[in-house]
């Protein structure tokens, strides 16, 4: 599993409970080395509660969710 190290240090105690959530979001939907859409639309709605999209939510989504799809470590699940 990747080790994601954001600096959380300018983020309110919500915003980092809401990335932790989104990370452990992300950690489950990818162990299985495969996403469904169930998943990928877990995943949109935790990015977007707030109606944007962060800078440390898109690094986690990079992280785990492009990252992988290039190194072919993830699959869509049909």
């Amino acid at each position: 599993m990747d080790s994601v190290q954001l600096d959380v240090g300018v983020l309110s105690s919500l915003e980092a409970q809401d990335l932790a959530a989104l990370q452990a979001i992300l950690e489950h939907a990818i162990a299985d080395g495969k996403i469904s859409r169930q998943e990928m639309d877990s995943i949109r709605a935790a990015v977007f509660a707030d109606g944007k999209m962060s800078v440390e939510e898109a690094e986690l989504y990079r992280t785990f969710i492009i990252e992988k799809f290039k190194r072919g470590e993830l699959e869509i699940e049909s």
